[in-house]
């Protein structure tokens, strides 16, 4: 970490660069006023457990407060692999880090030091999209290892004994269960695997031998794009990702519904979230196409860094790009059949 440190920070660690020209509000001179800043105040707080002299003029806090700003930093930025190489890797590991305390805090802080605040950082009060805000939460029940379609991709049941679901069962569904469980008490088991199978149709599913009636949700990861099953790794992310799921019962944050009608997501298993696991681990991409956050950027590049997952070759090709190229494979070979 010093040594990181002491690269980082360059000329703005030595007295010539105070001396040669004028010098910030933070004792360094305008011109490396910054990341290199930043991370020579980084470097001496290492060493005195000191913050800069100046910060208490835009942040309110005290000193002692301020203190512990840094020492999260310092904490964060020596788990970071690799830490921040720029200005905009370094504000969002302090926006990330700091995102439980004030925002103008925040802004403070990287205004010192003249740091970019980021666009989209979790818990700000930033102006957010629509597909941004969480539209309702669904509480599953466990999930089913065979329900788990690929690494970014699973089918999930919700009780409709739950109160959000209870409301909103159609009528032809709940006269298909009454139905179905009159047939399975006189044993004709041919119409109730029928009106079984008219449930499902209807996006429902019964369990545990007609105990319970199960809303179908088909799941699709936010932010994430796992590479199809018939690519280098594709199998193994579905592996990934049903090892983390089978059993478990999950918190689905939902954002709203893509082009194929699935359930656009966040997903938690006993508070950990699923996404940031699979991205740690190599076994997803950012797609940042459709989503922007800056914590994903920095765990796919943490995962690069370590070659971990799919990283682990040299050039894995993007699952978008490879879906475009069978796309366009299949319409030539339309055209060429006419």
């Amino acid at each position: 970490m010093g040594n990181a440190l002491r690269f980082l920070c360059g000329d703005c660690c030595s007295p010539r660069a105070a001396e040669e020209g004028t010098t910030g509000p933070h004792g360094v001179a305008l011109a490396t006023v910054g990341f290199s800043a930043f991370a020579h105040d980084l470097f001496q707080f290492e060493i005195t457990g000191q913050v800069p002299e100046g910060l208490s003029q835009h942040v309110e806090p005290s000193r002692k407060a301020q203190a512990n700003w840094y020492k999260k930093i310092l904490a964060a930025w020596k788990e970071a692999k690799p830490p921040p190489s720029n200005a905009e890797e370094a504000a969002i590991l302090v926006a990330i880090t700091l995102q439980r305390h004030r925002k103008v805090d925040v802004e403070g802080l990287l205004s010192f030091y003249g740091l970019p605040y980021p666009t989209a950082v979790p818990g700000s009060v930033a102006q957010k999209r629509p597909d941004d805000v969480p539209k309702f939460e669904l509480y599953t029940l466990p999930v089913n290892a065979e329900d788990v379609g690929d690494g970014d991709g699973l089918t999930v049941y919700v009780d409709t004994r739950n109160p959000r679901e209870s409301a909103d069962v159609p009528i032809s569904v709940q006269e298909a269960t009454i139905q179905r469980r009159e047939a399975r008490a006189r044993r004709d088991y041919e119409i109730a695997d029928a009106l079984k199978k008219c449930i499902f149709n209807e996006g429902y599913w019964i369990i545990d031998d007609g105990d319970i009636l199960a809303h179908r949700y088909r799941i699709r990861l936010r932010g994430v794009d796992a590479p199809e099953l018939k690519m280098p790794y594709g199998e193994e992310a579905k592996q990934a990702l049903r090892s983390l799921l089978q059993g478990e019962q999950l918190r689905v944050v939902a954002y709203g519904n893509d082009q194929y009608d699935r359930l656009v997501g966040d997903i938690y298993s006993k508070d950990v979230f699923i996404q940031e696991v699979l991205l740690k681990k190599g076994c997803v991409w950012h797609y940042k196409k459709y989503d922007q956050r800056p914590e994903f950027a920095m765990w796919e590049k943490e995962a690069r860094a370590a070659r971990v997952g799919l990283w682990a070759s040299s050039n894995p090709q993007k699952p978008w790009e490879w879906r475009k190229m069978q796309k366009e494979m299949q319409n030539n070979t339309r055209r060429g059949k006419q």
